[in-house]
């Protein structure tokens, strides 16, 4: 940019100077404070001394992917892994659109099984293999990059008795009929990424399962369906 020009057009003297190049999405999230959802602890390395006794701790290292459990929907999704844990145990758990991998290191140490993690994106799959490792669940994560359930990977492990997809609502109305094939008879499915205002237009496309609720923060939403067992 010409410094003059926009010194003249501002009205103030504008200066310019090179700035290296730096990953600014994770300088920019290096000094979050840790979340608290449900029994989740997530937290990253410069709060390692702060983790209280009795949670179930997550290291999540800020980096070029979704998912450190500050916004809405991820925080969201977590309290609700955390109560349904409580009532029920999974086998085969599917973590659609995964980013940084929270969500599926979560059901791995909730129910210390092999969760299946996808994303489109290949740098969020390499984000939630070191994730998973870092959190001592390297062994129970397997990420692959994937569009949608058609891969051969997540087709073969298909039926899920818990699928969680906290992505957005305009995948999740376009993946709906995938979505539910994926599902065993009794699966939970938890639905996230969507507006509160989104939520009637998201269930509409799943009308073939059974709304247990909606769990809302601001203006968020997460929301619980399940499979007929029958």
């Amino acid at each position: 940019p010409d410094a003059a020009y926009l010194s003249r057009i501002t009205g103030r003297d504008v200066k310019l100077e090179a700035l290296p190049d730096q990953d600014w999405i994770k300088l920019s999230q290096q000094g979050l404070p840790p979340v608290r959802a449900g029994r989740f602890f997530v937290y990253g390395a410069h709060d390692a001394g702060t983790v209280p006794h009795g949670v179930i701790p997550m290291k999540i290292e800020a980096g070029l992917a979704f998912g450190t459990g500050h916004h809405e929907t991820t925080a969201l999704c977590l309290s609700v892994l955390s109560d349904i844990a409580r009532e029920r145990a999974f086998r085969k758990v599917l973590d659609l659109g995964t980013g940084t991998g929270l969500l599926a290191i979560g059901a791995a140490k909730l129910w210390k099984r092999p969760v299946l993690a996808s994303d489109i994106d290949p740098v969020a799959v390499e984000v939630t293999r070191d994730n998973a490792r870092a959190n001592g669940v390297g062994p129970l994560v397997r990420a692959v990059t994937a569009d949608g359930l058609a891969n051969p990977v997540l087709a073969g492990g298909a039926p899920y008795d818990l699928l969680i997809a906290n992505i957005l609502a305009g995948p999740l109305t376009q993946l709906a009929p995938s979505i539910q094939r994926a599902l065993a008879p009794g699966a939970v499915l938890l639905l996230s990424g969507l507006l509160n205002n989104q939520e009637k237009l998201v269930t509409s496309f799943y009308q073939g399962l059974r709304f247990v609720g909606a769990r809302r923060m601001g203006h968020w939403s997460a929301l619980v369906l399940e499979k007929s067992a029958r």
